[in-house]
């Protein structure tokens, strides 16, 4: 069978992030299976116009405005595809109304709040309003989505058919969970792209509230982006010159490293698709501590695979941390659990069902009754099936 991905977006752009890996993991699998597989993306300065990558052909044409045009007039220059995939960033491709053949859409957050963090007004609430709009448009498209608050926000939105394939890991659950007692100095990490939406300066006021709170405690910052300068100088500002360390991008080996080293994972993201760090820390035997936010409240089950912050402040994550800072055998359960549960989130659990769940899509066969497409079994959380790209040369972050 023939499949078309549309993604703003490639594995290869400089400003690729989690959903590239997640949606390169989907296609590497299928052209695996003996499928012929396409993505088409916007053009970036020094690119291929065409590339093979694991399987996948990468076609690169237009950017922003001006792709969608060009993906319309390459696809019908191709024989027909089974099945297209709309992915949406904020802005679809409105695929099902020029591709010819079988469509889904693919989305890994309703964008929401993240307007704003982007975009000042009225340019935020025309994009919020634009997205609103679009999901009516697209309301008798199946989609797909990772977890079950992005389902709900399709729901709100007029969507009907929505099928959950959860994200997961490359990384391998440690064969047996190592010793790491909680201690001062406590060392925390976030790891993430350096943008608004992300909320690192969050982690560094509750570094912050920590140390003046009496703790010893120490914090890595993993990943690159606009705001890399803006949040050295805000640590600097903050008094945390000697207690925050910013690595920028760092190998798939280096990153695991880390992870296993730190007592906990810092994510205060305004919301995610799912949060594909926090299942990498936790196969590495660290737990996280979240933010109360979409995907986030999925990906880490409160009290049993981590704790969830009672609010969105600085304050609650502090809070939070310091709870588990003075409960050594509260943190170890956590961890363990966390451990268990990111052992069913690996690749090899969840590729044939999820490139099953596909073909089926391009074969024409009626969606599931059940929209929880590909499941499996954890802690706490019904669903945890997930899927990742393979491996790259350089993390890259979502």
């Amino acid at each position: 069978m023939r499949f078309l991905m549309l993604n703003w977006r490639d594995p290869r752009n400089p400003r690729s992030g989690g959903a590239e890996r997640v949606t390169e993991g989907y296609l590497a699998a299928l052209a695996g299976r003996g499928h012929e597989v396409w993505w088409f993306a916007n053009r970036f300065p020094g690119a291929a116009a065409e590339e093979l990558l694991d399987g996948i052909r990468l076609v690169r044409a237009g950017a922003l405005g001006s792709s969608i045009l060009e993906a319309r007039r390459w696809v019908r220059r191709q024989p027909r595809f089974d099945l297209v995939i709309d992915q949406h960033h904020g802005i679809p491709w409105y695929a099902p109304w020029w591709c010819g053949t079988r469509c889904v859409a693919y989305v890994h957050e309703v964008l929401g709040p993240i307007w704003r963090t982007f975009y000042p007004r009225p340019w935020c609430d025309i994009g919020r309003m634009q997205e609103r709009w679009t999901h009516w448009l697209y309301r008798d498209v199946p989609f797909w989505t990772a977890c079950e608050s992005t389902r709900d926000g399709l729901r709100r939105h007029g969507v009907r058919q929505i099928s959950i394939l959860r994200y997961g890991v490359r990384t391998e659950a440690l064969p047996e969970l190592d010793l790491k007692p909680m201690a001062q100095p406590v060392r925390l990490a976030v790891v993430t792209r350096l943008a608004p939406n992300k909320r690192v300066d969050h982690a560094l006021i509750a570094l912050q509230i920590l140390l003046e709170r009496g703790l010893k405690a120490s914090m890595v910052v993993v990943g690159t982006g606009d705001g890399e300068a803006f949040l050295r100088q805000k640590a600097i500002d903050l008094g945390l010159r000697d207690s925050v360390r910013f690595t920028g991008l760092l190998s798939e080996a280096e990153k695991d490293t880390m992870l296993r080293d730190a007592h906990l994972l810092l994510h205060t993201s305004v919301r995610e698709g799912w949060g594909l760090n926090v299942i990498e820390a936790n196969a590495l035997g660290t737990p996280a501590v979240v933010y109360p936010v979409p995907g986030l409240i999925e990906s880490t089950v409160h009290d049993q695979t981590g704790l969830v912050a009672e609010g969105e402040t600085p304050g609650a994550l502090a809070d939070r941390a310091e709870e588990l800072v003075a409960d050594d055998r509260r943190y170890q359960r956590l961890r363990r659990q966390a451990w268990d549960r990111a052992k069913t989130m690996h690749w090899s659990q969840v590729l044939p069902a999820a490139c099953a769940w596909l073909e089926a899509r391009a074969r024409g066969e009626p969606l599931p009754v059940d929209d929880i497409a590909v499941a499996g079994l954890g802690v706490g959380s019904g669903n945890l099936s997930c899927l990742k790209s393979g491996e790259h040369d350089r993390t890259r972050l979502g």
